[in-house]
């Protein structure tokens, strides 16, 4: 099977900017993401998905960074995307220094044994995944009772928004994991 339906764009194709940009991200990882391959071919796409995504993922204050990887691999659980399921899994893997984690969340996102919080930010990124014309001011009152302020209940919101997004480009494309997510992660050590 290809990678993408549509194709990929080589590294070495990417305009400048993205070349750089995308470069520094295959210097930390020791590959090129199949996503920025994917969406190479329309370089202003690439570069709004890439600074939504930074603003969102790389903040500081709030969720951590695993509990955004968890919105992430929730998210795309939900909507069956084995891209993003793998990518972020692995991320979740390394981040929340749990190598079953991730796998646990991708089987079942609403049965995955969490603590309050990560119980609470799964469920929020749920509810608005699978069924936003119910989302509503009581999926929002679980979620600050389970003490998430207003900005980390927004975090987890964009989030999902976004990968709602990116899943369906994934569909979209036939978007196929690189092999090298898979054992990222895994070692307990």
């Amino acid at each position: 099977m290809a990678d993408s339906r549509f194709g990929l764009t080589e590294l070495e194709d990417l305009p400048d900017d993205l070349r750089e940009r995308v470069g520094e991200i295959a210097s930390r990882s020791g590959f090129v993401p199949n996503i920025f391959r994917a969406l190479g071919h329309r370089p202003a796409e690439l570069r709004a998905f890439l600074d939504y995504h930074d603003a969102l993922m790389d903040k500081t204050d709030g969720l951590t960074k695993a509990e955004r990887e968890l919105v992430v691999v929730a998210t795309s659980a939900a909507n069956h995307c084995t891209y993003c399921i793998v990518a972020h899994g692995a991320i979740l893997r390394i981040r929340s220094r749990d190598p079953y984690l991730a796998d646990q969340v991708a089987a079942n996102p609403w049965g995955a044994q969490l603590d309050k919080r990560g119980r609470a930010i799964a469920d929020l990124a749920l509810a608005l995944a699978r069924t936003p014309e119910h989302f509503g001011e009581a999926d929002i009152e679980r979620a600050r009772s389970a003490g998430l302020s207003d900005d980390e209940i927004w975090d987890v919101g964009a989030i999902t928004a976004l990968f709602a997004a990116s899943n369906r480009l994934a569909h979209l494309t036939a978007l196929q994991p690189n092999a090298e997510f898979y054992p990222m992660g895994r070692d307990p050590a």
